[in-house]
């Protein structure tokens, strides 16, 4: 989902250094395999399966009811069914729709950006962390030599350290959406 890319973010080049290849937080997300859908072929026209474009419209709120995320009256979000291209549960939930249909769907914090883990927060001297970005809660933008991104955020600054958190901002809390599918294609 696109939760942190409209997000003002700040790059830093110090990622490969303090994420191990082994933790990847949305390989920690991705629930059981799911039973097998329905494809493209073997559905009715405007209906959510495998293979098809789908355009929706969604409110993200978190379990605290806060607003994180929303696309009303913006570009519709589109993706591919079948594909991971969004949160698996979500996807799980939506196929079977028709163009139209409005859902709220609810997921666990392990079906969303998985559990908070604490080998993700990581101290960094204060200089690889930009000067006015030094404060707890900022968001940035971490970037590994191989290009791979991440949101992390400064939890906490302990005079010429930093704390940075390598968790997705939305581990560790259950997720609701309200969907409307806009188009099936």
């Amino acid at each position: 989902m696109p939760i942190a890319s409209r997000a003002s973010l700040i790059t830093l080049a110090c990622l490969a250094a303090l994420l191990p290849a082994s933790l990847h937080a949305e390989d920690a997300a991705k629930p059981p395999a799911a039973e097998a859908k329905p494809s493209a072929g073997e559905a009715k026209p405007g209906v959510v399966a495998d293979g098809r474009r789908i355009s929706i419209e969604y409110t993200l709120t978190t379990d605290d009811g806060k607003v994180a995320d929303t696309n009303v009256g913006q570009e519709p979000l589109v993706y591919e069914q079948g594909k991971s291209e969004i949160l698996p549960a979500l996807e799980q939930a939506l196929a079977g729709l028709e163009k139209g249909q409005s859902k709220k769907v609810t997921l666990t914090a392990e079906q969303g950006y998985g559990i908070v883990q604490p080998e993700l927060m990581q101290t960094v001297p204060a200089e690889k962390i930009p000067e006015d970005a030094r404060k707890p809660g900022t968001m940035l933008m971490a970037q590994s030599e191989s290009g791979e991104q991440r949101p992390v955020r400064i939890h906490e600054v302990k005079g010429e350290e930093v704390v940075i958190d390598l968790n997705h901002p939305l581990a560790g809390k259950a997720l609701t959406f309200d969907i409307r599918v806009l188009e099936v294609q």
